[in-house]
């Protein structure tokens, strides 16, 4: 195989034109594997080559890739290395080199030594919103109403921030007790069955209905994205969101309402809070899930763990006995 060896996402796509030819039905193929994994797989695939990696490649060269980095990524990183090099190798008809049983021992090693806690958002609790929707009100720009209409509406329906810069104009069904929103394609949806978010009126303080009626009525959206970006002038942009606006904003506003470590806040600090919150507040487990669209139980119980450490404390039950004695 020459030097210019292609990426794992081209060389896919060549294999699946080859296979066309044969039969049309193999473009379905690459439906298979979502545009995300693909771009992660591409970049895995190009930082082996930068290091000087050769493909084809053998697992004493995976030992030795896997070995330099081991202080210096993460784990997990390093193991979804190993996929897509697994991958590209299939895909291509060569031997896999990380079936090699001391490459997964290796990995382990690396685990055992090099493993730390996988980093995650916290949440943003109703109150912390509040105080960020509390500061939106009074800069009256069309950006802030858009940010208000965002915010309020990813965290109400728990959305991913890439569900909730997906949502258009036409998902959206104005009921008497709210919206209903469909989402026609989510993470946890990849066979494209479709899911709805029911969003229920809030209050004087919060209610993401009136926020996003706000937004619709200035922008004069009748169409298509609801979210989009804007001009540095306020005027409405011609491009829709990104999932990475989501945190991005949300760091912005949240560090503006001068909230505490509002630069470790991300889109997921919205979803993972109406879970934690919802909790808080008695909402079953059922009832959570439901909202959040989530299937995995445990994610879910981790966020209610998170949110019950010291309202369920088997040392607080201690200390306060001693207290009382």
């Amino acid at each position: 195989m020459n030097n210019e060896i292609k990426t794992l996402s081209d060389e896919i796509l060549r294999n699946e034109n080859k296979l066309t030819t044969r039969s049309t039905n193999n473009t379905y193929i690459a439906a298979a594997t979502s545009q995300n994994t693909r771009r992660a797989y591409q970049s895995d695939i190009r930082h082996f080559q930068a290091w000087g990696g050769k493909l084809p490649t053998n697992t004493e060269q995976i030992l030795t890739y896997l070995q330099t980095f081991a202080v210096r990524l993460n784990s997990r990183t390093l193991s979804r290395r190993l996929v897509a090099l697994k991958n590209w190798h299939i895909y291509q008809g060569f031997q896999d080199p990380t079936a090699h049983p001391s490459v997964s021992k290796t990995l382990a090693g690396i685990l055992r030594t090099h493993g730390k806690p996988k980093e995650k958002a916290p949440p943003i609790l109703p109150e912390e919103l509040m105080k960020i929707v509390s500061y939106l009100s009074q800069e009256k720009t069309l950006r802030a109403s858009r940010d208000n209409a965002l915010l309020q509406l990813a965290f109400f329906g728990a959305f991913r921030g890439s569900e909730i810069v997906a949502i258009s104009y036409e998902h959206i069904t104005w009921q008497d007790k709210g919206i209903e929103i469909l989402i026609p394609h989510s993470k946890t949806d990849q066979t494209h069955e479709g899911q709805y978010c029911a969003i229920p009126y809030g209050n004087h303080d919060l209610c993401p209905i009136r926020a996003l009626t706000q937004w619709l009525e200035r922008s004069q959206i009748t169409k298509g994205p609801i979210f989009y970006r804007l001009h540095r002038d306020n005027r409405l942009g011609e491009k829709p969101l990104t999932s990475l606006s989501v945190s991005n904003i949300l760091r912005k506003r949240a560090h503006d309402a001068m909230l505490p470590q509002s630069e470790k806040f991300s889109s997921h600090s919205l979803r993972r809070g109406l879970a934690t919150s919802a909790s808080r507040d008695g909402a079953s487990l059922p009832a959570i899930m439901r909202q959040g669209r989530w299937k995995n139980v445990n994610t879910v119980m981790e966020y209610i763990e998170a949110a019950l450490r010291f309202d369920e404390n088997a040392a607080s039950s201690v200390l306060k006995k001693i207290h009382s004695e």
